[in-house]
């Protein structure tokens, strides 16, 4: 059996019994669950993750001092950081929870059922950790909030965006999205990973497979890119034509 070490910070005390009495009702196949320690205040909490081992931190969001969102935010520069599931009565910093990398996010009166899902991804985030430790790099990652979910999406996934409007559409193999950002901002920032196609497009730089004239009707001496995992090509502007052809010679 393994142990999955749990330290429960809230600044109410009922609130903390009651997740103490939910993580006794909680069964996961092979491991058993240990409250480590209970805090009453971000600091406390940080004092306690600094002297124990632990695996997990189901924490409040609006405690008095340090606060749940800059304690995670502390918590995430340490090596050794333990997994964040956010239990908080407020849904208004779901997306900023996400960002800061929490494994979940659960919202007053927790169900057994949430309880035990969340505690689910946990160990799988932390089986995911002792098996990739000190090989790769953590995953640049997109927090895309749309229709009344969030997700995040692995940046390595993704084959191209594109501006539309206020948004861009940042399409993988397997679906499109809709983003709140700027182009100009991943251009800037990861210049080793995607080309501009268009001005209103980059493409990532891997994925693509060829370049190959194309007629949309308007020029028929226009070209496209075709990518790897999906049929519909991305068109490429006559300005940006020449960077996307030393893109290609890149690859070679």
């Amino acid at each position: 059996m393994s142990l999955l070490r749990i330290l429960i910070a809230d600044d109410e005390a009922l609130a903390r019994s009651r997740l103490r009495t939910l993580l006794a009702d909680c069964r996961l196949p092979g491991i058993d669950l240990e409250v480590a320690g209970e805090a009453s205040n971000g600091a406390e909490a940080q004092a306690l993750v600094n002297e124990c081992a632990l695996d997990l931190v189901l924490l409040d969001i609006h405690m008095p001092g340090l606060d749940g969102i800059e304690l995670a935010r502390r918590l995430r520069q340490r090596p050794d950081s333990p997994a964040i599931v956010f239990v908080t009565a407020h849904e208004s910093h779901a997306v900023t929870a996400f960002e800061l990398e929490a494994v979940d996010y659960l919202t007053k009166p927790v169900r057994i059922e949430r309880l035990q899902k969340a505690l689910q991804k946990v160990e799988r985030i932390l089986k995911e950790r002792r098996a990739g430790a000190g090989v790769d790099e953590p995953q640049e990652m997109l927090v895309i909030q749309e229709r009344g979910r969030i997700e995040r999406v692995p940046l390595a996934d993704v084959l191209y965006l594109k501006s539309e409007f206020k948004y861009l559409t940042v399409r993988t193999a397997t679906r499109s999205h809709i983003y709140d950002g700027a182009l100009a901002d991943f251009e800037e920032r990861f210049p080793a990973q995607f080309v501009r196609v268009h001005r209103n497009a980059l493409v990532r730089r891997a994925a693509i497979r060829a370049l190959e004239k194309y007629d949309d009707g308007e020029d028929a001496e226009g070209w496209a890119l075709r990518l790897d995992g999906i049929p519909e090509p991305v068109v490429v502007s006559r300005r940006q034509l020449s960077g996307v052809r030393d893109a290609l010679k890149e690859q070679r």
